[in-house]
């Protein structure tokens, strides 16, 4: 599976041998902490809070040693949900056809949207705050995909799915 945080890495497939596919692209949510790192920042968290707390509990604030131990599981458990969450997985496969969008959840349940082709618009929404939007609109269904990319990546990919859409729509010379 290709990481979308690198637009250079969408696994893009032209004219594959086994499929009919003319545009495939895996998209990742980039997470920038490893398991080895996150090892690393737990552990470091862990002997900050372990000192501080016999610190307080040597000054007679025995309790504050509690909380210490508590940031620590909490900080835990937010990293934890985190990983579930970039476990989410979105494909998008092109094919003469159609324009298929999976979706795999954390959870493991999957949706799929078809579109075809040559009706769907692809839209790049640009926001001031940033978050643009990206989505595929056919026939008064909208589909917004690709929210966890960066603007950057959208756009880079937004970019890349409108060349492969455009080739698509080219007449046959």
């Amino acid at each position: 599976m290709t990481n979308a945080a690198n637009p250079a890495e969408h696994s893009v497939a032209v004219g594959g041998a086994s499929t009919d596919l003319s545009f495939s692209a895996t998209l990742l949510p980039h997470r920038s902490l490893s398991r080895k790192g996150f090892l690393t920042l737990m552990l470091l968290v862990g002997a900050v809070s372990f000192i501080c707390g016999i610190v307080f509990a040597l000054m007679g604030a025995w309790p504050v040693f509690g909380f210490f131990g508590l940031d620590v599981v909490l900080i835990y458990i937010a990293f934890r949900i985190n990983y579930r969450d970039a476990m989410l997985v979105e494909e998008i496969d092109l094919s003469e056809y159609e324009l298929k969008v999976t979706r795999v959840h954390p959870s493991g349940k999957s949706e799929s949207w078809s579109f075809n082709p040559y009706w769907v618009r692809l839209e790049l929404r640009e926001f001031e705050n940033g978050a643009d939007e990206l989505s595929l609109t056919s026939h008064g269904r909208k589909l917004i995909f690709g929210a966890f990319l960066s603007d950057s990546e959208k756009k880079d990919f937004a970019a890349a799915l409108r060349t492969a859409l455009a080739a698509h729509h080219a007449p046959a010379a």
